[in-house]
C-alpha cells in the first residue's frame, strides 16, 4: 500500500490455504471478503468470515489469520486502509456524536446492497487516477460515518511512535540499503537517538528492517503475480535462497508455496 497516512486499497487472491501467524495491524483496515474464508484467531473464539462479511480491523491488534480459497479454488478479498487523515477528519466532523461508542479490535459485519457498494465506490476512488484528495476522502468517511452509526468508531492517532516512524520509512522503500545512520538522517536524529528510542521499545534497527521487508513480501506475493525472486529483490533480498528461509522460518512455509496453483 502507499503513504499510509492516507486512504490506500489492495485486492489479495490465492488459490491455496495458507495461515499467517502473528499478523501485526499496522493501519486501521476494512476487510471485504468476497470469495472463500478468512478466519481470525485472537485469543478467544476463532472468527470465521465467510464470503460478504466485512470486518474492521483496528491498529494495534494482532492475529492468527487463515486464508481459506472456496469450493471453487480461490481466495478474493478487497483490503481498504481508511488513513489517518480521513479518521482525523471525520472526528473532526462527526466524532462528538460517536464518541462514546468506540470499538477496538475487531469489528464484524454482514454489509447490505447499499454497504457493499460503498466500499466498492471507496476503493476505486483510490485506485482511480485522476480523483481529487478531496472525493478520495470523502468516500471513505462515508464508510467511516455508516461504521459509527452501525457502533464501530476508529479513534485518531494521537501520534506516530518512534518504532512506527521507522515501520513508515522502510515500507516506503522496502529495497533500499537501510543502516541506522541512513534512518537516522531521514528522521532528522542521530544514530544514537534512534537507537535508543527503539531500545525503550524493545525493538532494534535490524529487527524493523526484516519484519517490515517480510510483511511487504507477503503482500506482494498475495496482491500480485510477480515471481519470487522479483519480490525477493523488489523486499531488498539479493539472494533468492535467502529471503526463501527467511520467509519460511518467519510464516512457516515457503514464498513459492503461494505461488504453487
Amino acid at each position: 500500500m502507499e503513504d499510509r497516512a492516507f486512504p490506500a486499497t489492495c485486492f489479495i487472491s490465492s488459490r491455496v490455504r495458507h495461515r499467517v501467524a502473528t499478523l501485526s495491524i499496522r493501519e486501521d483496515v476494512l476487510i471485504f471478503v468476497r470469495r472463500g474464508v478468512k478466519t481470525l484467531q485472537g485469543g478467544g473464539i476463532p472468527v470465521a468470515l465467510k464470503a460478504g462479511t466485512s470486518v474492521v480491523l483496528a491498529r494495534g491488534s494482532q492475529w492468527d489469520v487463515v486464508n481459506d480459497p472456496a469450493p471453487d479454488g480461490r481466495y478474493e478479498a478487497l483490503v481498504l486502509q481508511f488513513g489517518d487523515s480521513a479518521i482525523e477528519g471525520f472526528q473532526r466532523t462527526h466524532g462528538s456524536g460517536f464518541e462514546a461508542r468506540r470499538t477496538d479490535g475487531c469489528f464484524v459485519t454482514s454489509p447490505d446492497e447499499g454497504f457493499v457498494d460503498l466500499i466498492l465506490r471507496a476503493a476505486h476512488s483510490i485506485e482511480a487516477p485522476g480523483v481529487s484528495d478531496r472525493l478520495r476522502q470523502h468516500r471513505v468517511m462515508e464508510l467511516l460515518l455508516v461504521l459509527a452509526e452501525q457502533g464501530c468508531v476508529l479513534s485518531p492517532r494521537e501520534a506516530l511512535s518512534w518504532p512506527d516512524r521507522v515501520r513508515r520509512l522502510i515500507a516506503s522503500r522496502p529495497h533500499a540499503a537501510w543502516t541506522a545512520e541512513t534512518m537516522a538522517r531521514a528522521c532528522h536524529t542521530s544514530a544514537s537517538t534512534l537507537h535508543r528510542r527503539l531500545a525503550e521499545h524493545d525493538l532494534t534497527v535490524g529487527a524493523l528492517i526484516r519484519e517490515i521487508r517480510l510483511e511487504m513480501a507477503m503482500l506482494l506475493l498475495q496482491t500480485t503475480q510477480l515471481p519470487v525472486g522479483e519480490v525477493a529483490q523488489r523486499c531488498g533480498y539479493d539472494s533468492h535462497s535467502r529471503f526463501s528461509a527467511v520467509f519460511k522460518s518467519r510464516y512457516g512455509f515457503l514464498p513459492s508455496y503461494l505461488r504453487s496453483a
